[in-house]
């Protein structure tokens, strides 16, 4: 272990070191091969950084930072593109909220769409059959550049896009009210670029599969397929993920908005107003940076920037704290930290260990879904937060600690 930043160091003769925020969390074997798999690569910039909630992720390991110079991986940013976190507080106190939480929860779920049915097909419940007024004027700033996209790549057009603004989805994608430290009422919510973002990463993650194939380029992994810069898909793909940061952003605050203007109607609350600004973040993203004497792009695949004075937000799971925090601007870890607990198991194997009884236990006192569909979601199925946040005592420091008292799941 490194003594003066917390953190562990893998490394071997085929590849660059991989520094790992990992002291005293789980960090399995198969995301550690995953990562030496990418530290491989001869276009990765000094190092690759693991954050405390690394583990094994669908292309690439979740809980990374990836540095690269000439060149961008697709799937090291994933499908979920720009998906990130928003929050903000409020005036309202918990003394203020009603002793049953039922119904403002069911204000939520009735505010903003979430879920998938019918396939995800016309009927879907967690799209908009009819977006409201505030949601088509944000797709009207975002649509040419949509359109911009799809003169190229026109096969990305073949879903929904305006129907997935400002809605929240399914898996680990939730929206709470938490009390902070001093009893303060926030709203938070996770979510990223829906359907849209999902359509391109996936077309540029086979794009490069199919570059590599064409130009006879063997990797140990076809997951990690890349784009060369200065080639046309290299610059399409920058400009379609850029664009689905974008509206993923576009997508939280639309949500954050329609979630606090449904509150302050409802008559369930008091009247109330807003104390600071929205954190509004992105934690599965790349961004151009510059570090250790190189422009380079910086890929954060569940992982949150934090140059020295950033705020981010650090959500644990439906049963835990999550965290407000400001960054250390560690440059070691690229300025970067985690982006929540981490999984420490998978959903399949959730669902085999706990029971809808464990999962009552462990979400006592929070109103939330307390069904079979959400046992992948249990907090036993994440690591500990305090102890991932003991890892990266060094890449941020806690301004606020939350705990839910409602959690809306898709």
């Amino acid at each position: 272990m490194n003594r003066k930043y917390n953190y562990e160091v893998l490394s071997d003769e085929k590849g660059n070191p991989i520094k790992a925020w990992t002291v005293g969390v789980p960090f399995e074997d198969e995301a550690k091969k995953q990562l030496k798999n990418l530290a491989g690569l001869p276009f990765v910039h000094k190092w690759i950084a693991a954050m405390p909630d690394v583990h094994r992720g669908y292309g690439a390991t979740v809980g990374s930072v990836v540095p690269t110079v000439g060149a961008i991986i697709p799937a090291a940013v994933g499908v979920d593109i720009g998906c990130g976190m928003i929050a903000v507080r409020t005036t309202l106190r918990a003394e203020q909220l009603p002793d049953n939480l039922a119904p403002v929860r069911a204000v939520i779920e009735r505010t903003v769409p979430h879920g998938r049915t019918d396939n995800g097909a016309r009927n879907d419940r967690g799209a908009w059959q009819d977006a409201p007024s505030m949601h088509r004027e944000a797709w009207a700033r975002l649509k040419p550049g949509y359109d911009a996209i799809l003169e190229k790549h026109p096969r990305l057009g073949r879903g929904p896009d305006l129907g997935h603004l400002g809605t929240l989805g399914t898996g680990n994608h939730f929206i709470e009210l938490c009390l902070d430290e001093s009893e303060d009422v926030w709203v938070m919510l996770h979510s990223g670029s829906r359907g849209v973002g999902n359509r391109i990463g996936s077309h540029f993650i086979e794009l490069a599969k199919e570059d590599m194939r064409r130009f006879f380029i063997h990797l140990p992994d076809a997951d990690l397929a890349y784009l060369p810069e200065g080639t046309e898909h290299f610059e399409d793909y920058v400009r379609a993920v850029e664009w689905a940061q974008e509206y993923a952003a576009t997508n939280r605050q639309l949500m954050m908005d329609s979630v606090v203007q449904a509150l302050g109607a409802s008559q369930l609350l008091p009247a109330f107003g807003l104390k600071d600004a929205a954190v509004n973040c992105h934690h599965n993203y790349v961004a151009r940076e510059h570090h250790y004497g190189k422009n380079c792009f910086v890929t954060r695949k569940g992982a949150v920037r934090a140059r020295e004075g950033d705020l981010g937000i650090i959500p644990g799971s439906m049963g835990a704290r999550s965290y407000i925090v400001r960054g250390k601007g560690n440059a070691e870890s690229f300025h970067s930290c985690s982006h929540g607990a981490g999984r420490v198991m998978s959903r399949e194997a959730a669902k085999k260990r706990f029971t809808l009884e464990d999962h009552e236990k462990a979400t006592a006192g929070i109103e939330c879904r307390k069904d079979v569909d959400v046992i992948d979601e249990t907090p036993g199925a994440y690591k500990p937060i305090d102890a991932v946040m003991a890892a990266q005592a060094d890449l941020v420091e806690v301004v606020h600690t939350l705990r839910q008292v409602v959690c809306v799941k898709g």
